[in-house]
């Protein structure tokens, strides 16, 4: 088996052998947590650039466009970039960092630069001009009307995202175009593979984010028929703490994993105990002068570096109230927004935890992929006995249409993966 660099290197290399070539409009790019999806939209950014091709990019939100914009600087600070922003966007620091960058409500005040880039909503409101190219970042969030709306503004088209992770989402009634092939609720890479199932897709097949203690455990949960594996070793990340932690955090130190198992108890959505449970860990991981040792170095398990993630808003406000003074710094949010962030420890407050039913909001998948796949060195799940007895009681019940894809894994599945490897 090749070396996780060279692996990863190979994939890269053919997604750029492909983009140079005229036999495709569209390349797809599905890429597992922390495979380097970003690093991969900029190396291709700077080489379409520099090919003398101008090119748009369409991100989803505006933290992912400064993101992009800041890495862009640090790799290519030649290159000039427009960065297309509402007419009240104050530039953040990153943006401001960025050597050759300019910020403009319209793409004709941006100066012609090689790079373009702005959130799908702000594309969506240009009408004029035209690119050879376009690279979609995080694909998979981007609702297929979204995608639409921007097509006519380029001709060829790279698509990167995670498959994985939370799809789109809308708050109106969606029954009307359930099974149709140009369904709005699909994901843009849904769509546009359904219409042209000859594009090429890559997958990138390293995370470097998720330690070998982590990735084979969200592998078979979340991607069971792609499968991915660490960059790192069995032993290459540790986690130390000096003094003494509870059971969960000294397990999750020794093995990556930990299960703090409340008792059993239908209770509120926002359970205090569960709540109070998360925010004991947070603080409890801060003041026992944690450490870490990874490829990157020995560094102190800071508050910047410790997330929270629930799914429901007043879940992430309970837990907030229980955090004490030293830990305030500590990431606390929902699994929406916690996405594409990166951290040493994550404390994750189970969806299903003190729940009566199982719905489709609480089995979705990608909501828990995305809650258990934000660290670089260990997770721990707080939740409530009984839900693999929940899960038994409440198999899916969800109308099967046709013309709609199966997705898989299936959230009840996800789950029961995941449990079976919390309570081992």
């Amino acid at each position: 088996m090749p070396a996780p660099a060279a692996e990863a290197a190979a994939v890269v290399d053919a997604v750029l052998a492909d983009l140079a070539s005229a036999g495709h409009r569209g390349v797809v790019v599905d890429s597992p947590p922390g495979a380097g999806k970003s690093t991969l939209v900029v190396r291709a950014a700077g080489v379409l650039a520099a090919a003398g091709e101008p090119l748009m990019i369409v991100a989803q939100t505006n933290e992912q466009v400064d993101d992009l914009i800041e890495r862009l600087g640090a790799r290519s600070p030649e290159i000039r970039v427009g960065r297309l922003s509402a007419v009240d966007y104050a530039p953040s620091d990153r943006v401001r960092t960025h050597p050759a960058c300019r910020v403009a409500a319209k793409v004709t005040d941006l100066g012609d630069p090689a790079v373009t880039i702005g959130t799908a909503a702000k594309w969506a409101t240009v009408t004029e001009g035209t690119w050879p190219w376009a690279i979609v970042d995080e694909a998979y969030q981007m609702r297929s009307d979204a995608l639409l709306r921007v097509a006519p503004r380029f001709a060829r088209a790279l698509f990167v995202g995670d498959p994985g992770q939370l799809d789109p989402f809308s708050t109106v009634e969606l029954d009307r175009w359930t099974g149709l092939s140009w369904d709005p609720m699909q994901s843009a890479v849904a769509v546009l593979l359904r219409h042209n199932p000859e594009l090429p897709v890559h997958r990138l097949p390293v995370s470097w984010r998720l330690p070998a203690s982590a990735a084979p455990v969200v592998a078979s949960a979340f991607y069971p028929f792609t499968g991915f594996r660490s960059g790192t070793g069995p032993g290459d990340r540790r986690l130390h703490f000096a003094g003494d932690v509870p059971p969960a955090l000294a397990r999750a130190a020794a093995t990556g994993w930990g299960y703090e198992e409340l008792p059993a108890r239908f209770t509120l959505r926002t359970d205090a105990e569960a709540a109070a449970a998360c925010a004991g860990l947070a603080a409890a991981a801060l003041t026992a002068g944690g450490v870490t040792t990874s490829e990157a170095g020995v560094a102190p398990l800071t508050a910047a570096r410790v997330a929270v993630g629930a799914a429901h808003r007043d879940q992430v406000a309970a837990i907030r109230s229980f955090l004490p003074a030293e830990a305030r710094d500590v990431t606390v949010d929902t699994a929406n927004r916690l996405q594409g962030r990166e951290y040493d420890l994550t404390i994750v407050l189970h969806p299903l935890s003190g729940r009566r039913d199982a719905t489709a909001f609480h089995l979705e998948s990608g909501r828990l992929c995305v809650l258990t796949s934000r660290h670089r060195h260990a997770c721990v799940v707080v939740a409530r006995a009984g839900i693999a007895e929940l899960l038994d009681a409440h198999p899916s019940t969800e109308p099967v249409h046709l013309g709609v894809p199966v997705k898989f894994p299936d959230g009840w599945e996800a789950n029961q993966s995941l449990l079976a490897h919390l309570a081992a």
